[in-house]
């Protein structure tokens, strides 16, 4: 047992230089463990509280000196002297001090920050890297990186509807050559958009963010790259959506006084259900994409499974908003057969111990897990752990630009070199199209 000794929350800023929390936990043989939390643009309304302060002087109203307080005066009094690593008791604890569904009366920033802080002291106290503390010996597969290299919807200003574009580089033996073939794409891309006279400035999670005449022109774009990088689209490399589509979903972004309830506003109208599916069917037609994160709305349940009917034997749909990392919106799309992919992101549920809860049952029900940043990151690195910790063969971290996405890809080095000989690149057995993409 490490006893909790003491516990210290501070405010600082994310990748959008908004403020967040940092949670500093040390316990009585000495580990010391770090938590910061992210934060998301596009947010699901079904997420755990993110408590921000509201005064509109100091921050836009987005400082976290709330949570903050409440670390330091409501909970540290009520976790120190608990055995760290007894992290479901801690975390249970936490849950019931805020008592509400959404941990709405604390923050689900304040109590992931201690909840991550807790989990890094552990495994120091355990001297053990952290995949391997939350993973045992079975973790050993690394993850197929999803690769935002362009921005739109709410990360850009909406210069596209859909939010983000992926490469996935499955076709290959190792994590470390796939992730050099996602960076030569990348950076092939910049010189293609840099010809074109089109815009090469970053989004929120770093990939480009060029205003396009469609949403289909960034996918010609990117194949154009991958090609020109001298990779094989479909064989080695693969495409991944977000559209996000909860944020076009009865208005139109840019002018939120048009409105259509029920109905997507998309390529410059107001669309039905029947129209987004048939837009998806056709996009899968043409293009090798093997996996689409929240095509519908996150309460247009009937939609969710009328896809999922109609391609879920080969393409995976990712719930984000649909599921928001939360082991009861989970069971309902597993009852309904709506999505097959959970998107893991530990600040949508805000604990350590309900996101694990969370990808066990999506395990258990042959769900596929994509573990996911935000886009208002830290240098914290806990996704890249986690992934390989629970072998869920998928990691999304971004754009290989800017460096709290570059220290994921890093830190899954790390885990590589360090894993030797045991370690296993997931690849295309991630995707259950990628194996029909690499057989034609």
């Amino acid at each position: 047992m490490a006893a909790i000794e003491s516990v210290y929350a501070r405010e600082i800023l994310d990748s959008r230089g908004n403020p967040t929390v940092k949670v500093v936990l040390d316990t009585d043989d000495g580990a010391e463990g770090i938590g910061l939390v992210p934060s998301g643009a596009s947010t699901g309304a079904n997420e755990a509280w993110e408590l921000r302060d509201g005064d509109k002087k100091r921050f836009g109203g987005k400082g976290v000196l709330t949570a903050v307080k409440n670390v330091n005066e409501i909970i540290a009094p009520k976790v120190i002297g608990m055995d760290a690593s007894d992290q479901r008791a801690l975390d249970q604890t936490m849950i019931d001090l805020d008592g509400t569904p959404n941990k709405s009366k604390l923050g689900a920033n304040a109590i992931l920050g201690v909840s991550l802080a807790a989990l890094y002291a552990s495994a120091e106290s355990a001297d053990e890297p952290l995949y391997r503390y939350i993973g045992g010996t079975n973790g050993h597969i690394l993850p197929v990186p999803n690769m935002n290299i362009m921005n739109g919807g709410a990360h850009a200003n909406f210069a596209t509807d859909i939010q983000e574009y992926m490469i996935s580089p499955y076709g290959f033996k190792t994590y470390s050559e796939a992730l050099r073939a996602g960076v030569e794409v990348y950076h092939t891309l910049k010189g293609i958009l840099k010809s074109r006279g089109l815009a090469t400035g970053l989004g929120d999670e770093g990939g480009y963010a060029p205003e396009m005449k469609n949403n289909e022109e960034s996918f010609d774009l990117i194949m154009e790259a991958i090609s020109k990088a001298g990779y094989e689209p479909g064989k080695q490399i693969g495409l991944c959506i977000d559209a996000a589509s909860s944020e076009f979903y009865g208005k139109d972004p840019k002018n939120p006084d048009n409105k259509a309830e029920g109905k997507y506003f998309f390529d410059g109208e107001f669309r039905d259900g029947d129209y987004m599916l048939d837009f998806y069917q056709k996009l899968v037609e043409k293009y090798p994409i093997v996996s689409i994160e929240d095509p519908f709305d996150e309460e247009d349940w009937d939609n969710w499974v009328k896809i999922t009917a109609a391609m879920g034997n080969e393409l995976q749909f990712v719930g984000d908003d649909l599921l928001v990392t939360n082991p009861k919106r989970l069971q309902k799309a597993i009852d309904l057969k709506a999505a097959n992919s959970l998107l893991v992101k530990l600040n949508q549920i805000g604990s350590v111990s309900e996101t694990l809860d969370a990808i066990e049952l999506a395990t258990s029900a042959g769900f596929t897990s994509m573990v996911s940043h935000r886009s208002g990151e830290t240098p914290d690195t806990t996704i890249a752990d986690l992934a390989v910790a629970k072998n869920t063969r998928q990691i999304k971290t971004g754009a290989p630009a800017r460096g709290e996405r570059i220290a994921k890809y890093n830190r899954l080095l790390d885990i590589e070199a360090e894993l030797g000989s045991t370690a296993e690149y997931a690849g295309a057995s991630a995707f259950k199209r990628a194996k029909v993409l690499q057989s034609r």
